[in-house]
């Protein structure tokens, strides 16, 4: 889950680095949502942050978070998380 707020919105940068590796990975297995902070209580926590937030589920359990577009990490948390 890409967690944004409204005034800076989703990082379209690593849009483009997770449909890459869904394409490599398969379809099934790879699933990006965004979601902006501002309007769900759920992830009021992660409000205030100046950099995007990645939120990794398996299973409806949070598992890892990444904070900022750092593209290598993100690309090495997803195959992990796989």
């Amino acid at each position: 889950v890409d967690a944004f707020q409204a005034w800076c919105g989703p990082c379209k940068t690593v849009v483009d680095l997770f449909r890459k590796i869904r394409n490599e990975v398969g379809r099934d297995l790879l699933h990006l949502a965004v979601a902006e902070v501002d309007s769900i209580d759920a992830l009021e926590e992660y409000r205030g942050k100046c950099e995007p937030v990645f939120l990794f589920y398996t299973g409806g359990q949070l598992v890892a978070v990444v904070g900022g577009a750092n593209a290598p990490l993100l690309q090495k948390t997803v195959l992990e998380q796989l």
